[in-house]
């Protein structure tokens, strides 16, 4: 594991190892055990998309692994005003340690992994966002001790999201299946993936997509960058919000995760999600132990 570009990248040992190591952070912590292995490492953030959990976990993170982090945004870099990737590439590779970045087009972060000679970290693209799905792995091994015989339902757009959880959850074993209007499908590449695993189902349907799903997940219904299309999304979306209907063909006991931010009374009840908060936010915070597990497998050299 040179870098974490993309879940399609690993195998399903390096994610299980990853969580491993996650859990190993999640209890040193907790019990105030010193783990300090990134001592006098320091990792770059690049940030062309806004964020709330992505940049405090991992500055906070490198903080508590005993290194830093430099926030950098488009206004800090000459990447905002025209320099090539690979230049931009080049040029960090000889400061830093490690680069996290969060933007649109997940070329640009293949192109950094490949004109660079330091580990790329995805924080977030159009196509991937690896690292919140280690943090959702990682939370629901907690909560359901195990992935085997899970079935986990997502339901809204075929986005990032929908991408990163079908390839995580199939690889760790459960069964994957997701709901989404026909005009928001999971792409190409990823439905690729998955017509290999018997676990994998996509529908219109919410209702019977969520039948026996021992995890709901939905995500917002218009991501960053996608204001402009709001109002016709909801249009579309209507009647893919994760309820009291939904929760009802669920196993009992269904967990419910949401990436977060949330729109209540859109894609999420105000009720369901109240009723799963301790949930989510546990979720939340795994973004923090999963990502230090990641900062250390790479930086440090781990293997």
């Amino acid at each position: 594991m040179k870098h974490l570009l993309k879940l399609l990248d690993l195998s399903d040992k390096e994610i299980l190892d990853i969580l491993n190591l996650a859990d190993q952070l999640k209890y040193e912590k907790k019990n105030n055990i010193d783990h300090q292995y990134l001592k006098g490492k320091t990792l770059g953030m690049i940030f062309q998309k806004s964020s709330t959990r992505t940049r405090v976990s991992f500055e906070v993170g490198m903080y508590q692994l005993g290194g830093s982090a430099l926030f950098l945004s488009p206004r800090d870099l000459q990447i905002g005003r025209g320099e090539p990737i690979e230049d931009t590439a080049r040029v960090l590779s000889r400061y830093l340690d490690g680069i996290m970045i969060r933007t649109f087009e997940q070329k640009e972060v293949e192109d950094l992994a490949q004109y660079g000679s330091i580990p790329i970290i995805n924080g977030l693209t159009d196509f991937a966002h690896p690292c919140q799905v280690l943090a959702d792995l990682m939370t629901i091994r907690e909560i359901k001790g195990g992935f085997k015989g899970l079935k986990l339902c997502f339901i809204g757009d075929g986005n990032n999201m929908a991408n990163s959880l079908i390839v995580g959850c199939l690889k760790v074993g459960m069964k994957v299946s997701i709901a989404c209007p026909e005009a928001y499908c999971v792409c190409d590449e990823i439905l690729e993936f998955a017509k290999d695993y018997p676990g994998f189902e996509m529908t219109t349907d919410v209702l019977k997509a969520a039948q026996g799903a021992d995890v709901i997940y939905t995500d917002v219904w218009a991501s960053m960058g996608q204001e402009s299309e709001a109002l016709e999304r909801m249009k579309h979306f209507k009647g893919y919000q994760v309820n009291d209907e939904v929760m009802a063909v669920a196993n009992k006991g269904a967990m419910v995760l949401h990436c977060l931010p949330a729109h209540r009374e859109e894609e999420i009840t105000a009720k369901v999600f109240e009723e799963h908060a301790s949930e989510i936010f546990e979720e939340a915070e795994n973004r923090l132990h999963a990502q230090k597990a990641v900062l250390v497998k790479l930086l440090k050299g781990e293997k």
